[in-house]
């Protein structure tokens, strides 16, 4: 069981994503994936999984599949050759993880902030487990923190020491910032960063989205595969109908109340709009989005996102 902090979600700790090794069973980002995944389907891609690299160009023996003949080599050298290929042992994943001030809110079970490094960490534990390279770019308004895929325990426990670092920086009170294009400037680093064959990651509430995040995505998306988790609070698509909050942006705050019709439509306006500027990027560029909220259980929302059946207890 994930041993609980003190300031358990709000806060996360080491021991807590190191415990999620034992929960990220029972799905993959790669292979076949299950009719209901959202990996799969009319606006998502299909992941091009482990691909076939090169190996040798051999002479044809009795029973080789004629199919990989090189008719080319085999005119030239008047005798059959084929070109022999193995499957890609792995494929690396960049996560790519906010942890902005933005994400710094919760009014379910935790913030979205800690919502988005366990998500992070099962989706790096069963990278790992399956053999492949995992690394991060743990990104807030003024830091990054970039750590490059490899596929063994210590890289993993320093891509979950990133997001820990990360998250543990977030305070309403600690004259934070708030940069803008920040999610750009960190998107344009990974597109200049994931070569070719890369899953890319991006774990966000995907606020500051922009018709220059669709392009930066475009670029990435051109020899990768990118997969959109989208990290939500369920009360700014369903805000209770009588509910006080204080919301703050480090310098000020204010006290909201729900049960007024203008604010309840201006707020519900602003997330619509990040909303469909996120699934017009689904549509435009064929990218899956995950929908991840902060009701708890990561490893349960996923799997279910996925179309994986919980696995039992």
């Amino acid at each position: 069981m994930p041993v609980k902090s003190a300031t358990v979600g709000v806060y996360t700790t080491l021991q807590e994503l190191v415990a999620l090794q034992y929960a990220a069973r029972g799905f993959s980002l790669l292979g076949k994936q299950p009719s209901g995944s959202a990996l799969i389907g009319r606006c998502s891609t299909r992941l091009r999984g482990r691909g076939l690299s090169f190996e040798e160009l051999r002479a044809y023996r009795p029973g080789d599949d004629v199919r990989s003949i090189d008719w080319k080599v085999t005119a030239r050298t008047q005798k059959p050759h084929l070109r022999v290929y193995t499957e890609e042992r792995e494929r690396p994943v960049l996560l790519v993880v906010d942890q902005r001030l933005a994400m710094f809110f919760g009014t379910q079970v935790q913030m979205k902030s800690v919502t988005a490094t366990e998500l992070a960490a099962i989706i790096a534990w069963q990278v790992v487990d399956a053999g492949d390279r995992v690394g991060v770019v743990a990104f807030n308004d003024s830091e990054v923190i970039e750590v490059d895929p490899h596929r063994n325990r210590r890289t993993l426990i320093h891509v979950l020491e990133a997001l820990v670092k990360q998250n543990a920086a977030l305070r309403v009170d600690g004259g934070i910032q708030h940069h803008r294009g920040q999610l750009n400037a960190v998107l344009e680093g990974v597109a200049r960063r994931a070569a070719h064959d890369w899953i890319v990651v991006v774990i966000s509430d995907f606020q500051g989205i922009d018709a220059d995040t669709r392009g930066i995505v475009k670029r990435i998306a051109r020899h990768n595969d990118v997969i959109a988790a989208l990290v939500h609070d369920v009360a700014a698509l369903a805000m209770p109908a009588r509910r006080h909050f204080v919301v703050s942006d480090t310098h000020l705050q204010v006290q909201i109340d729900t049960a007024d019709t203008a604010t309840r439509s201006g707020i519900a306006a602003i997330q619509q709009r990040r909303l469909e500027s996120l699934d017009h990027i689904r549509h435009e560029l064929t990218i899956p989005v995950l929908p991840i909220d902060t009701s708890g259980d990561v490893a349960r929302q996923l799997r279910q996102v996925l179309g994986f059946r919980q696995r039992a207890a």
